[in-house]
Order: C-alpha cells, then sequence, then structure tokens
C-alpha cells in the first residue's frame, strides 16, 4: 500500500479533502521506478519506505485541513451546545416548576383526605363515647334489675313464711311470679342489646384504627411531599439517587388512592349510622323496659295494700268476734258459778227433808202411816232431786259451752296471730323492702 493511499484512507483526511484534489503520481517504492528514481549501489539502504516532497505537502495540508475542520466542528458543537443548553435548561426550569405545581396539587389533595379523615375520627370518638355512655346506662339498668329481682324473689320468700289459711296462692303472688318474668325478660333484652353495644363499639374502634392508620400515612406523605416541595437547586441535602426514577411495584394510582380513603370514609360513616340507630334502640329499649318494670311494680303495690286492707278488715272482724267470745267467756263463768251455787244450794233443803223422812221411819206401830206431811215430804224429796239433775245438767251445758268457747276463743287468738304475722311481712317485710326498689330514673340507666 502507499503513502498516498494510506493518507487517502485516513478518516479524517477523507472527510475533508476529495480524491480529486490529491496528486496521482504513480510512485512505486519497491520498484524505486518514476521521475525521481535513482539507481545504483551507492543509494542501496536508502531508497526504500521513505516520503517523497509531495506527500510530505500533502501530509501538511491534511493537518492543515484537519484543523480546520476540527475548528468549524467544534464551533457548530459550542453553537449548537449552547442552543442545547438554553433550551435544556428552559426545559428543566419548567418541568421543576411543573412538579413543584403538581407537588402543590398533591398537598392540596393529601390535605383535603387527610382532613376529611381528621374529621371522621373526631366524629366517630364523639359517636363512640355517647354509645359508651348508652353502655352505662345499660349496666346501670342491669344492676337495677338485679336489685328489682332480688326484691321481689325476697318477697316471695318471705310470704311463704305465712301460715295456716293466709298461705295462699292471692293476687299478690300472682303479681310478684308476673313482676319476677318480667325482670328475667327485661334482663334478657338488656343484655342482648348490651351485647349488640359491646360489638358496635368494637366496629367503631377498629374502623377508628383503619382511619388512623390512613391519616398517618397521609400525615407521613404530607410531610415527605412538603419536604420534597420544598427543595431548590441551592438547598444542601439534595443528591444523586440513580435509582429513583422508577415506579415501585406496590405502588397506587391516584384512582385507587382516593378510592381507599373514599371506601375508609365510607365505611366509618356506615358504623356510624349504625352506632346511632344503635343509640336511639338503647334509649327506647330502657324507656319502654323501665316502663313496664315500673307499671308492674305498682301493680304488686297495689295488691299488696289490697291485700292488706282485706287482712286488716278480718283481722278487726276476728277480734271484734274475740271481744264478743270473751264476754261471753265471762258470762258463762259466771253462770256457771251461780249453777254451782244453786246445786249447793239445794243439798241443805234435801237433807232437812231426807232427814225429816228418815226421822219419821222411826214412828212406831200404826203411827208409820202415809200422812200428808209424809206424801209432801217425799214428793219435797223428789222435787229437790229433780232440780239438782236438772242443774246439774244446765251446769254441764255451761260448761260444754265454755269449753267451745275457749276453744273458739284460742281459734280466734291463733287467727288473729295469723292475720297479724301477714299483715307484719306484707306491709313490713315486703311493702317496706319494696321501698328500696330502683325509680324509674335508675331503671333507664341513669345515677
Amino acid at each position: 500500500m502507499s503513502a498516498t493511499e494510506v493518507l487517502v484512507t485516513h478518516p479524517q483526511v477523507a472527510r475533508c479533502i476529495p480524491m480529486e484534489e490529491l496528486p496521482c503520481k504513480p510512485y512505486c517504492m519497491v520498484r524505486n521506478e518514476g521521475l525521481h528514481s535513482s539507481s545504483g549501489l551507492a543509494t542501496a539502504g536508502f531508497r526504500t519506505a521513505k516520503y517523497i516532497p509531495e506527500e510530505w505537502m500533502q501530509n501538511n495540508y491534511a493537518k492543515y485541513y484537519q484543523s480546520f475542520a476540527d475548528r468549524d466542528t467544534a464551533e457548530n458543537v459550542r453553537n449548537e451546545s449552547k442552543s442545547l443548553m438554553s433550551e435544556r435548561e428552559r426545559l428543566t426550569q419548567d418541568t421543576q416548576a411543573n412538579s413543584t405545581k403538581k407537588l402543590g396539587e398533591r398537598l392540596q389533595d393529601i390535605f383535603f383526605w387527610k382532613s376529611e379523615l381528621k374529621r371522621e375520627i373526631e366524629d366517630l370518638l364523639a359517636e363512640t363515647e355517647l354509645l359508651l355512655q348508652q353502655k352505662r346506662r345499660l349496666e346501670i339498668a342491669l344492676d337495677a334489675t338485679e336489685i328489682a329481682f332480688f326484691i321481689s324473689t325476697d318477697n316471695l320468700q318471705n310470704r311463704e313464711r305465712r301460715q295456716g289459711p293466709d298461705l295462699v296462692k292471692d293476687i299478690v303472688e300472682d303479681e310478684l311470679l308476673r313482676e319476677v318474668d318480667l325482670i328475667r325478660n327485661v334482663q334478657g333484652v338488656l343484655k342482648r342489646t348490651l351485647d349488640e353495644v359491646i360489638k358496635q363499639i368494637r366496629r367503631n374502634r377498629d374502623i377508628k384504627e383503619l382511619l388512623e392508620m390512613d391519616w398517618s400515612d397521609k400525615y407521613e406523605a404530607y410531610k415527605i411531599d412538603v419536604k420534597a416541595g420544598g427543595l431548590n437547586n441551592q438547598s444542601t441535602n439534595i443528591q444523586f439517587h440513580p435509582n429513583s426514577a422508577k415506579f415501585e411495584d406496590n405502588s397506587s394510582t391516584p384512582q385507587s388512592w382516593a378510592e381507599f380513603t373514599h371506601c375508609n370514609i365510607y365505611k366509618a360513616e356506615q358504623e356510624r349510622m349504625a352506632s346511632i340507630n344503635l343509640r336511639a334502640l338503647v334509649d327506647n329499649v330502657l324507656l319502654e323496659t323501665s316502663q313496664d318494670l315500673r307499671c308492674q311494680y305498682d301493680r304488686v303495690n297495689a295488691a299488696f295494700n289490697q291485700r292488706l286492707e282485706e287482712l286488716s278488715d278480718a283481722k278487726a272482724r276476728l277480734e271484734h268476734h274475740l271481744r264478743k267470745i270473751l264476754e261471753q267467756i265471762a258470762a258463762q263463768e259466771k253462770n256457771i258459778a251461780n249453777l254451782k251455787q244453786a246445786i249447793k244450794d239445794k243439798e241443805a233443803p234435801l237433807k232437812v227433808a231426807q232427814t225429816r223422812l228418815y226421822e219419821r221411819t222411826y214412828r212406831p206401830n200404826v203411827e208409820l202411816t202415809r200422812d200428808p206431811a209424809q206424801l209432801n215430804l217425799i214428793c219435797e224429796v223428789n222435787e229437790i232431786t229433780e232440780s239438782i239433775a236438772l242443774l246439774q245438767e244446765k251446769l254441764k251445758e255451761a260448761q260444754i259451752s265454755l269449753e267451745n268457747m275457749e276453744n273458739t276463743r284460742m281459734t280466734l287468738e291463733k287467727e288473729i296471730a295469723i292475720k297479724a304475722n301477714s299483715i307484719f311481712i306484707d306491709s313490713e317485710k315486703c311493702l317496706k323492702h319494696r321501698e328500696r326498689y330502683p325509680t324509674i330514673i335508675r331503671l333507664s340507666g341513669y345515677q
């Protein structure tokens, strides 16, 4: 390959110098043939691998052209670089301003949803607190029903201590049994309602925790975006993060991001409305149960008062008859004493008549006659004997009557004691105890 071919094939020279402008003289360095060829042994060893002057000049011209071309290219590159730098500087500033604007808009979106979450959390907290108050009311009402149940069962147990015929299944016992059944039913309703309130409170707290987590995430995102939006080219805490310009695999879209928070708020509103409805239900339950219990309480008290009137009336009647029987007992005792005295008073006349008859049996012979005196004495003895027999029979009747009246007296006294015991149980052990029955305010769940 010749030097000319070497220059022509040089990439930079080939770009600047056309082929037709270069001298094209055939020159063979191997054969040493041409216009300036030399021959002879004296030039042996100096005629190979050397440039000719034309080639030297061509090489210089090539360098000149290369320098010119490089300068021209450099000037073009500088101009283009200046234009590119100006254009890219504007583009970078516009893009950075747009990014800052987008960050500001994003901050507004985050602030809006964060405010909505905060409002919903506060509403949910207030609603949960109101529901906790209803829970406390239910617990107070349940405690009050326990007191009412104890009083009712205690009344039934006390009335079991009634005696004799007073141990009767009367209207009071029927009303007390109804009261016990009513209290049991009310307790069942209150317990079921309390369970629902506890579940609703748990659901409120769960959704509040979900909202708080969402609010916390938005709070952190808001701080991060505020920090990011506050960065500028003069910030001291900026650095290269080569792998940051990518989307994370777990990243969300703006639509899914907004739907997520909206769904959380919607769930919270649903739970809050359920809580409001449950509070209204609790109000109705407490109102109705307290009214039912107090109405039954009034019915039981009315039955007690009616029964006490009946017992008091029966006791008064028994006492009246006892007074009458005592009067009759006293009169009968006096009558018995009189009868005994009358019988005793007949002993002397009988003795006289019998002695007279006895003495007259000693009359001698014919003097022992049945004269009028003898007949009269015999009649007198028979009459006195008959009188004594009649008096003794009447005395026996009087004694039997007295014994019967004594038995009646004891029966009346026992009945009066039974009635007094029943009155004591109903009035002192039952009605007095029922004064501690919970008021309608406490049965409604208030202190």
